[in-house]
């Protein structure tokens, strides 16, 4: 090793250098040493060494990623790995924090491995218990070699991967026996340590304040990991004493203003991981902690009383306010593990603070302040997503990321207004079953009895007042207040959220100045609580919102914010099945308004312009013709003149557009006899695929100098950005359903659209559920639009490629390449591209010239699904279907090359994927196959697979019997869901009425009792559920969307082949493997029950 220290070490030296060319050599050569089983040891010699800082940090960070890549793989030496993994650890105990917090880095990774994943460390616990005890500050020696800091970075780095449940599918997970190792020999005797540390960081305001917060704030982390999901046993005991000084450190906060002080940041880190310890004590381990409750709440409430000074607070003691309220919260709400007694405590300890919480705490961090007057004016986009949320998370007193105190505030405020109290027994709860008017609102809630009334002694600010005004400022936190109570008002009737929607929001929009501030609030509470309100109060809502759209700004100030909160409220309004009485009227608004503002209103205004269209549909569309020239054009303004990332404004606007273009399709006449109206659907048409080709022609063509991408074309060297490419592959695929003819063809250039189409997607890595969709959808229409219109065959003729140095690519080839790569993706992406694949290799018009695409795009399918199908064999899922399924496409195609390919790929592979292919085809398989198209493949590649078997003479192999059984068995199921597909136009209308008529009452019966039925949910019943959740989560990502199961998959001309008929020539001419192959008796009766003319081969077998 010594002699490979020199090397590495000067390598790294040049990895610094400023020359590319030393860098590149460098990294050669790091590349060609780290295959040495010494490099990495050798990386820490140079990491902890005497070499100058940067070589140090390089040689850390190198060894960071070294070991991430190697971490997964089985060590070559299994004592070199034991001697790197006892040496990092011993580095990291004595290095300089610069190094430390690399180094961490890569520990973390050998202890996710070694450590808790195969317990194979067993040294580790007991030996860091002692570097810990005579660490310097511990063990107060100046001469110790361990520093304090690091050996608890280190404890903190093995207990990190313990705050997350390892088997989270395990209604009750035991305490794993590292983590009661770790809180048994370390964590319980340091509370006595930590003790000592907090009256020293309490006492103490020289520099050595700052190590010793530093400690406190790590072994709190520490405590933080251990107890977040699990609680080890050794840890009950000191919850008193170790929450008794987090006690102490909060008080010790004063929370009047922004400190720079390091050692004080240090404290406020430590109360910001006390407060969530608090949280996971309340939510997870309320039993443990039962005691501590009243000290928790009267801890938090001295801390959220502090919200008056929430304009001088910096982020992170804003979020310790922020904390408190949540911790609040957690203790009031009714958790659904816990006993109803839980929920009573927590009322208990908390509704005799109601009145003075609301007063000195919640309201106070509502109001209108400084800081949020300098965020209007300087980040609007700030000032909303803190204010005006444009979906507010649900309340709740389980919320764990709401970050901001006023967000904190009005989720708590939410809490409150819900609680009830314990239940009142009176007479009224005795009634009878069948009486369901009585006893439901026996019960006034605080929302009702503290709440609204508190609110409601602030009156409105008169027209014109200032926002100075306490007035005004005092109104903006009672806005705040409403928008955080729509559970609360849902709860009660329209008629009590009506009246107070006109008395208290509605009258602001009748003020002829009325502070901004106030306009934005208001249109965010009406945007939230539409869906509590009445229909017949949604016009007088829509009024006031169309009005604050057009907004303009008042001097120096923008209103912006209450523009945007108005199109989002409108947008909410829309969602709620409201609709204008004049759409043109208000798409008049959007387009005037749509490249007037900055680029941010005009992305706005894009956004609403596309809910509006979904929301009006066929009302809508009958408009669009109108105005997408308009919108066109303030798109193409924005446009970029070279090839680079479109803005958001531009990516909103086709987002728009494509909404537009697919309500136009929507909406086309259905009835066959109004003629006229089909040909003035059909001019609309075409007028819009004009304006959008012309779009996609600038956004595409022109910024990289595409002249003609047929006949000779010349091209610049690098693509066009592929922005928005789920939208602009939905509009390109409008374009061509649109076009009938040739001529249409060459005037909307849609040869050199899809040209440039086909090279973007081929050069696609940025996989994306929502932004892959519509590309697999265009891939369909290209391949229609190929058989309809491509009579040049511009489809498979090879053109210059941006993306193959020089080379020439074809369309299809470069859309493969795209399926290609996507089936090795996320699944659902895999799903779609594995049916592309059908569609592909069986229905483009493939010409001897041009044989060698098809059979090099074949060999490409079969190659990454089966190297797919490798990954996820060890375990049968729903996975395995599609891409069985499209291996089969492309082996009908060619047999022997893909047979060949297999093999290559792995030893057995074919047999490998005929077996799979047996067993996917099997009635025992699921999810099966269950589309005739599925089917019918199924069948036809079995055929060829068991002839391919025979004729390698494995006539008695296992997998042959497999694929024998599963074949007839596959023909058996394809007849009846042929004779079932036949059958299915009887009845079906009569049917389905009467089962929704019983389904309506059975609902309503249901209802009825459930009101009846309510029940706390039991810690049993939640801890089953959520294993199950997690289970269902896991098998979701997994396998991905399975909804789309049963895929009728593009067969071509393979859908007019007679699959009984090559069943029966199979069986014909290899009769003597019945001798060989023993069939299940009742297989043989299904068969012969299905095709009575195969009783002649299976009398034998009878």
């Amino acid at each position: 090793m010594v002699t490979l220290i020199p090397d590495v070490s000067r390598l790294l030296a040049d990895t610094l250098s400023t020359e590319k060319s030393t860098v590149d050599s460098a990294t050669e050569g790091l590349d060609r040493l780290s295959r040495v089983p010494l490099f990495p040891l050798s990386l820490l010699a140079v990491a902890t060494g005497g070499e100058s800082h940067g070589r140090r940090v390089a040689a850390a960070t190198y060894l960071k990623n070294f070991t991430r890549r190697r971490m997964d793989k089985v060590p070559s030496s299994p004592e070199l790995h034991r001697e790197f993994r006892n040496q990092l650890a011993q580095a990291l105990l004595q290095t300089e924090p610069a190094i430390l917090k690399v180094l961490v880095e890569a520990f973390r990774l050998v202890i996710s491995k070694d450590f808790v994943k195969e317990n194979s460390w067993p040294e580790l616990v007991p030996e860091l218990k002692l570097v810990i005890q005579n660490s310097n500050l511990i063990s107060q020696s100046e001469h110790s070699q361990w520093n304090t800091v690091n050996a608890l970075t280190v404890l903190q780095t093995i207990i990190r991967p313990f705050q997350y449940f390892l088997n989270p599918k395990l209604p009750k997970e035991p305490v794993p026996p590292q983590l009661e190792l770790i809180a048994t020999d370390i964590l319980a005797p340091l509370q006595v340590t930590f003790h000592h540390f907090v009256d020293k960081a309490l006492s103490f305001e020289d520099k050595l304040q700052v190590e010793y917060d530093q400690i406190l704030l790590i072994i709190c982390k520490c405590m933080y990991f251990a107890v977040r999901s699990y609680m080890p046993s050794a840890l009950i005991p000191i919850l008193p004493p170790f929450c008794h000084d987090l006690f102490r450190i909060m008080n010790s906060l004063s929370l009047n203003g922004a400190s720079s002080d390091d050692g004080y940041v240090m404290r406020l880190k430590t109360a910001k991981r006390s407060l969530i310890i608090f949280c996971s004590l309340v939510t997870r381990h309320r039993k443990h902690a039962d005691k501590l409750m009243p000290s928790i709440v009267d801890c938090a409430l001295k801390i959220a009383k502090q919200s008056a000074n929430i304009s001088k607070l910096d982020s992170l003691s804003e979020r310790i306010v922020s904390l408190a309220f949540d911790v609040i919260s957690h203790v009031l709400e009714t958790g659904p593990y816990h006993s109803y007694q839980c929920s009573l405590q927590g009322w208990r300890l908390v509704s005799s603070h109601f009145s003075s919480l609301l007063d000195s705490a919640i309201f106070p961090a509502l109001t209108l302040n400084q800081k949020d007057i300098s965020e209007w004016e300087e980040d609007h986009d700030e000032y909303m997503r803190k204010n005006l949320p444009s979906e507010l998370d649900e309340i709740s007193g389980w919320a764990e990321d709401l970050f901001t105190a006023r967000k904190s505030a009005i989720n708590l405020l939410g809490v409150i207004a819900l609680s009830k109290g314990p239940p009142v027994v009176s007479a009224v709860s005795k009634r009878k079953k069948g009486d369901k008017s009585k006893g439901k609102q026996q019960q006034s809630s605080i929302g009702e009895l503290l709440v609204i009334p508190f609110l409601s002694k602030f009156p409105i600010p008169s027209d014109g007042e200032d926002i100075s005004s306490k007035t005004v400022q005092d109104y903006y936190g009672v806005l705040m207040a409403y928008g955080g109570l729509q559970d609360f008002l849902r709860e009660r009737s329209s008629d009590y959220t009506t009246t107070l929607v006109r008395i208290r929001v509605l009258p602001l929009y009748s003020l002829h100045q009325c502070a901004p501030y106030l306009i934005a609030s208001a249109n965010w509470i009406l945007g939230e609580l539409v869906s509590c309100l009445p229909e017949a109060m949604s016009a007088d809502i829509y009024n006031s919102l169309t009005k604050a759209l057009s907004t303009p700004d008042i001097g120096d100030i923008s209103c912006y914010p209450v523009r945007a909160s108005a199109a989002g409220a409108i947008s909410e309004l829309l969602e709620n099945d409201y609709f204008p009485p004049d759409w043109l009227s208000l798409l008049g608004v959007l387009v005037n308004r749509i490249g007037e503002g900055d680029e941010n209103e005009s992305s706005l205004l894009f956004h609403l312009l596309g809910a509006i269209v979904k929301s009006g549909e066929e009302k809508v569309a009958a408009h669009i013709p109108d105005i997408i020239t308009s919108i066109a054009g303030a798109i193409s303004k924005q446009l970029p003149p070279i090839p680079e990332p479109w803005p958001q404004v531009v990516e909103r606007g086709f987002a728009a557009l494509t909404v537009m273009a697919q309500a136009l399709e929507d909406s086309m006449p259905s009835d066959e006899t109004k003629q006229q109206e089909k040909r003035k659907w059909q001019s609309d048409q075409a007028a819009v695929a004009r304006i959008v080709s012309a779009l996609l022609q600038k956004g595409w063509l022109t910024p990289v100098g595409f002249t003609d991408g047929v006949q000779g074309a010349t091209v610049s060297a690098a693509l066009p950005p592929p922005s928005c490419i789920n939208d602009c592959s939905a509009l390109l695929g409008f374009i061509m359903r649109s076009v009938a003819t040739p001529d249409e063809v060459r005037d909307l250039k849609l040869a050199e659209l899809i040209s440039v189409w086909a090279y973007l997607v081929a050069d696609w890595h940025s996989w994306e559920e929502m932004e892959d969709q519509a590309i697999f959808i265009a891939i369909k229409e290209a391949i229609d639009f190929h058989q309809r219109l491509d009579s040049g065959g511009f489809f498979m003729r090879r053109t210059p490629s941006w993306i193959l140095n020089g080379s020439t690519s074809s369309i299809v080839e470069c859309v493969s390449a795209f399926v290609t790569e996507a089936i090795t993706a996320y699944p659902s992406a895999m799903w779609r591209a594995c049916s592309c694949v059908h569609v592909l290799l069986n229905i483009p018009n493939f010409a001897s010239d041009t044989e060698v695409v098809k059979r090099k795009i074949s060999l490409g399918f079969a190659h990454s699904a089966f190297s797919r199908f490798k990954d996820i064999s060890n375990k049968p899922s729903g996975l395995w279907k599609p891409l069985l399924l499209a291996i089969s496409s492309c082996y009908i195609s060619y047999p022997e090359i893909i047979e060949q390919a297999l093999s290559e790929n792995e030893d057995n592979g074919f047999a490998i994927w005929a077996s799979g292919l047996a067993r996917i085809s099997s009635n025992s398989f699921d999810p099966g196959l269950s589309s005739e198209s599925e089917i019918r493949l199924a069948v036809l590649t079995l055929t060829k697979g068991v002839e391919r078997l025979l004729a390698r003479s494995e006539s008695g192999s296992t997998v042959l019997r497999d694929c024998l059984v599963s074949l007839m068995e596959a023909c058996i199921h394809l007849k009846e869901v042929q004779q079932e597909e036949e059958n299915d136009d009887d009845d079906d209308g009569d049917d389905a009425e009467d089962t929704g008529d019983e389904a309506s009452e059975d609902e309503i019966d249901d209802e009825e009792d459930s009101e009846d039925d309510v029940r706390e949910e039991t810690e049993e019943e939640f801890l089953h559920r959520y294993a199950a959740a997690a289970d269902e989560l896991t098998e979701m990502v997994d396998e991905g969307d399975i909804e789309d199961e049963a895929q009728d998959i593009e067969l071509g001309s393979l859908g007019e082949v007679d699959v009984e008929k090559v069943v029966f020539s199979l069986i014909s001419h290899h009769q003597n493997l019945l001798q060989l192959q023993t069939l299940p008796p009742s297989l043989v009766q299904s068969i012969l029950g299905a095709f009575p003319e195969f009783e002649q081969f299976f009398r034998v077998s009878c």
